[in-house]
């Protein structure tokens, strides 16, 4: 195997059957890959109380200024039913021009690109005037929690320090070119449980019924809108993900109700100021007897989800520009700046330096049958290539 060919990469890396928080070979391979292109390879274990240990990598060319982060996980969802599979899903095999395999996209593939791209360019010109690092969570799929988020804390305690990062997550819709995302939206998530009394059906004015309540309560965090949106950024929008009474029996008024919601925020706002909003909207609706005539306020209670994820936008020129060129560059395309989708490992990274994602079509992630056009695989990696050269001529080298 040589470090050039993406597709061998791959092959080598899907059929390490590293789901998380398993480590499975993945980054023992990755090791493999990158010491001989005169990577120093660290393998750090993160650890928690009441989580699984998780293994991570961080590798890195160069001692010096200006330095270049590409950021990815190794951790893979679970297959599913294999039998369901048209290939085995941890054999990577090659069929119709596609390679089959959980992490084909998601997104080992983006790994299995950037590694063949620095060892391009290494072959060409020489190591970088600068530094390129390679950090890599087995905890991305996972709780993310002995992730990215403990290993940068790891490394910046080192002394490590960074001007750029690209994270290689499946940002394009349909083809290759399509789309870079240079930000993600907030998300922030709640519990509430509504609290009434029990009672026969028949007897309503005995029982208090948090069912009524509670659609008080989530009819006003739906409606009206949070936002109208930004220049950069979607309308905020909260969804209602679960409502539960826990009763099975018809004629009993229940004792209480729990819903939970999540909300994706854009850069109108902060945790902090939509938990405030987000109050301001209950407690208005505790008290509004719509629902509940001659009834007093809604008793309730709210607990928030631990960690929230907080929305960033990158308005990093030379990091931007590089990418975008390349990719204009390679696929004659040029693509669109977005901050759409969920959250990703990018929203630990930011708080170190300038971030932008770029990766493969993500149209079968997580999904049966897993794959990635070959072509898609020499493609990705000539972007990554050229952005390299662009993104160290850009930044001064």
């Amino acid at each position: 195997m040589t470090a050039t060919d993406p597709v061998a990469n791959l092959q080598t890396l899907i059929r390490c059957p590293s789901v998380t928080p398993a480590e499975g070979g993945a980054l023992s391979a990755l090791d493999a890959m990158l010491s001989p292109l005169g990577f120093k390879v660290d393998k750090v274990k993160a650890t928690e109380a009441g989580t699984l240990d998780v293994e991570n990598l961080y590798a890195r060319l160069g001692d010096a200024g200006p330095h270049l982060m590409f950021a990815g996980h190794t951790d893979v969802v679970p297959p599913g039913d294999e039998a369901s599979w048209t290939h085995p899903p941890f054999a990577a095999e090659i069929a119709g021009g596609e390679l089959f395999g959980r992490g084909a996209v998601d997104m080992k593939g983006g790994i299995a690109c950037f590694v063949a791209a620095v060892a391009r360019h290494i072959e060409k010109h020489g190591n970088p005037k600068g530094s390129i690092s390679f950090l890599i969570t087995g905890d991305e799929e996972g709780p993310s929690i002995n992730g990215t988020i403990k290993l940068l804390q790891w490394a910046a305690a080192r002394g490590e320090r960074w001007d750029a990062c690209l994270v290689g997550e499946p940002t394009n819709p349909d083809a290759l070119g399509d789309m870079i995302k240079i930000g993600r939206r907030g998300s922030l998530s709640g519990k509430i449980t509504v609290h009434g009394i029990q009672g026969h059906a028949a007897y309503p004015h005995l029982a208090d019924n948090p069912v009524r309540g509670m659609l008080q309560l989530t009819s006003a965090l739906m409606d009206p809108p949070f936002d109208n949106g930004t220049e950069n950024f979607q309308p905020s929008n909260l969804e209602v993900t679960t409502v539960d009474v826990g009763n099975p029996a018809t004629n009993v008024i229940p004792a209480k109700a729990t819903a939970s919601f999540n909300i994706r925020f854009n850069d109108t706002w902060t945790a902090e100021t939509l938990r405030a909003e987000i109050l301001r909207r209950l407690d208005a609706a505790a008290a509004d007897g719509a629902l509940r005539s001659g009834r007093e306020a809604v008793r309730y209670d709210l607990v928030w989800a631990d960690r929230p994820s907080h929305v960033f936008l990158t308005r990093n020129n030379a990091l931007i520009a590089s990418l975008s060129s390349a990719v204009e560059g390679i696929t004659g395309k040029a693509p669109k700046l977005s901050t759409t989708g969920g959250t990703s490992d990018a929203r630990f990274i930011k708080d170190y330096c300038p971030v932008v994602e770029f990766g493969l079509v993500g149209q079968t992630m997580h999904m049966i049958d897993e794959r990635v056009a070959v072509s898609d695989l020499e493609t990705l990696t000539q972007i990554y290539e050229t952005f390299i050269a662009r993104w160290f001529e850009n930044a001064g080298a």
